[in-house]
């Protein structure tokens, strides 16, 4: 048996199958149910007690040396396969999941194309700022509780901060650019609040500003108009009076919702009526803060919170989920990516 067991080990040794047949016919021929392995480990039963122990350790040699052997020859045919077609073999097989845009994404882009159609372009600016364009020029008054750390993230160490709303690439714009502008502004902006199902210390806005000579209150009202009915299908808005220090007069912009399902009742407290984002006419100050004369130029400026406008667009109701990552929600966004 031992001479068996070493001719075979030689065997294995010198033998070079090529091609995926002739390697399935050399496993086959050693490990198969009637291969050469099996008929030893049925001779083996014979061999005498005090030999049981050696032939034992050497079957157990000649199957790790066999299987080792296909191995090799496995991964040299996949590796000439692989050169000659320049196909990666090792790569994970079947098709991948389609992926989904993130529901903040869609709805980003869906806004920004409603205002690109009325001649508003994009603008950007830095997360991190400084006080001028997040407060001073845009007339905070030193005391404003917005100014406190209770409400805004500070830079240890520095005048800087995370910005609290995306005004301030307003005051960036108006600062490099003539009138007339027509921009909005998308990004992420940070507040000191603790994480909940209706508040997050991290979140996503868009705010529009127009600067030109003689532009109205009735512009902003049909600019709005024209948003809430391309994106919301909502023909009726109303304007609230409210304060923002960077406009003056200011407004909360209302859409009719309706009354029609529970889910209406519960969402707009029965009235109906549901606050969209907050507008108004540009204060003066801001305007002369960054150089630009208010006796010539007026403007409107308005915002709004894309995680609100998405939670009324697919009805969730609470504010994490856009941020956990679940597979599972995303996944309902497939379709409409």
């Amino acid at each position: 048996m031992r001479e068996r067991i070493e001719q075979l080990m030689d065997e294995v040794k010198k033998a070079s199958p090529t091609g995926a047949e002739a390697i399935e016919a050399f496993r086959i021929k050693y490990l198969g149910r009637k291969g050469e392995l099996k008929a030893l480990a049925e001779d083996f039963k014979s061999v005498a007690n005090d030999q049981k122990r050696e032939m034992g350790q050497l079957l157990n040699e000649l199957k790790k040396n066999i299987t080792a052997k296909v191995e090799e020859l496995k991964n040299a045919g996949e590796e000439q396969t692989s050169a000659a077609t320049g196909e990666d073999l090792t790569r994970p097989h079947g098709d991948l999941p389609i992926g989904a845009r993130h529901p903040i994404s869609i709805v980003r882009r869906e806004i920004l194309d409603i205002f690109a159609r009325i001649g508003f372009t994009v603008a950007e600016g830095p997360e991190v700022e400084d006080d001028w364009h997040v407060f001073s020029g845009l007339n905070f008054p030193p005391e404003h509780p917005a100014r406190d750390m209770q409400d805004t993230f500070f830079v240890e160490g520095d005048d800087r901060l995370l910005r609290t709303h995306t005004s301030s690439v307003q005051v960036r714009e108006m600062e490099h650019r003539d009138p007339p502008i027509r921009i909005v502004m998308p990004g992420r902006v940070f507040r000191n609040e603790a994480v909940s199902a209706r508040s997050h210390c991290a979140f996503h806005q868009v705010e529009g500003l127009y600067i030109d000579k003689d532009v109205s209150f009735a512009d902003l009202k049909q600019t709005l108009l024209y948003f809430a009915q391309e994106f919301f299908g909502k023909a009726k808005i109303r304007l609230r009076p409210s304060y923002f220090p960077f406009t003056e007069p200011s407004a909360e912009m209302d859409v009719y919702w309706g009354l029609e399902t529970e889910t209406d009742y519960r969402i707009t407290k029965g009235t109906g009526w549901l606050e969209v984002l907050g507008c108004g006419m540009v204060d003066p100050n801001v305007l002369k803060a960054s150089g630009i004369d208010p006796e010539v130029y007026t403007g409107f400026a308005f915002g709004m919170g894309i995680e609100r406008i998405a939670m009324l667009r697919y009805q969730i109701g609470d504010l994490r989920m856009f941020f956990e990552n679940d597979a599972r929600f995303l996944k309902q966004f497939t379709s409409v990516s």
